[in-house]
């Protein structure tokens, strides 16, 4: 049976057009699945009962519960959701005084390879719906808490540009969540086609995750290097205007010893120019077959203050719930070691 959760608003009048039912419903529909906290069509209770049974016979509502919740010793949570037989996915939500994030996976797994990410290990099993993407919001307690959406969990959100463009509209537009796209972050290694066509039909922030400016040395922990290598990126973020409140990021994962000297330094001051933006540092967490570690943290502060030096607005990440594997990098469902 067809799920309502992750319907557009145009999609719903389509939806209600099918069923016979009257126009208005599509904005009833659209109120309670993205503005209300019910969990059943039986709870749309200015909808009539004959046209509830109606849109009963042929849909559900949609949301599906977390399996298991961990929470960190910092207060973070990870949600494991199920995604298919024998598939998962995972949320990290995440507080931090008046801030609430909530990081949320665009896929099963991931095809990328990056080497250092722990999702990248246990490959790539399959697409998320909007549906499911909204769900991991639509269904966890601290649903109203939430200030900030981040595209970062497990996942490239580009290589799954249409399902994710749809969950933004469902997140930013009047009869969907009604937040504002200055609240929601897309991460992206990179994809250059899927990253023009976010650019221009989205106004959320965008995060590029950089790594390394050189390019021989970023085609050695990022593959898609040898697809889409860093100055064409560049290249094409130029190409654009990013002035006023949107803002575009680069993550570095600083690894001691391979992309933390001076001459980093001067290379991302030399690639970045032009570019309004700034650069968030994050602490390598280790995974197996990565042999790398993260810097002492005045290493990391050295780096960053270097980095402001050459007028780059650089930050240190805080590393969240490392002790339950939500940490950066980590999220990686265990479930899939268990079936």
């Amino acid at each position: 049976m067809e799920l309502l959760l992750g319907k557009t608003i145009d999609e719903l009048k389509e939806t209600v057009k099918i069923l016979g039912l009257p126009t208005f419903t599509a904005k009833q529909i659209s109120q309670w699945l993205y503005q209300s906290t019910v969990n059943s069509i039986d709870e749309m209770t200015n909808i009539s009962l004959k046209n509830r049974e109606i849109l009963k016979s042929k849909y559900q509502f949609g949301v599906t519960a977390n399996s298991k919740v961990t929470v960190s010793s910092d207060g973070t949570k990870k949600y494991l959701f199920p995604a298919g037989k024998n598939k998962y996915i995972e949320a990290a939500y995440i507080p931090d005084r008046d801030r609430h994030t909530l990081c949320v996976s665009s896929q099963v797994g991931c095809k990328m390879g990056c080497l250092f990410c722990a999702t990248a290990k246990q490959g790539f099993q399959g697409q998320l719906s909007a549906g499911e993407i909204i769900n991991q919001i639509r269904s966890i307690p601290e649903r109203d808490q939430l200030t900030n959406i981040v595209y970062m969990g497990m996942g490239e959100p580009l290589d799954n540009l249409a399902e994710v463009m749809k969950s933004l509209e469902i997140l930013t537009s009047d009869w969907g969540f009604a937040m504002s796209p200055r609240r929601i972050t897309v991460s992206t290694i990179g994809i250059i086609p899927a990253m023009k066509e976010f650019i221009e039909k989205s106004n959320c922030h965008l995060a590029v995750s950089l790594h390394s400016p050189f390019n021989s040395e970023r085609s050695k922990l990022m593959p898609i290097q040898s697809r889409y290598t860093i100055n064409q990126i560049i290249d094409t973020l130029k190409a654009y205007d990013f002035g006023g409140q949107r803002r575009i990021s680069f993550e570095y994962i600083v690894f001691k010893g391979l992309n933390d000297s001076e001459k980093h330094v001067n290379e991302l001051a030399k690639i970045l120019n032009g570019i309004n933006c700034r650069i968030n540092l994050i602490r390598y967490h280790s995974i197996p077959g990565f042999n790398y570690e993260s810097p002492k943290n005045s290493a990391m502060h050295d780096f960053r203050e270097a980095l402001n030096r050459k007028g780059i607005i650089a930050t240190i990440r805080s590393s969240r719930g490392e002790d339950i594997l939500a940490a950066c990098g980590l999220l990686s469902t265990t479930e899939l070691r268990r079936v």
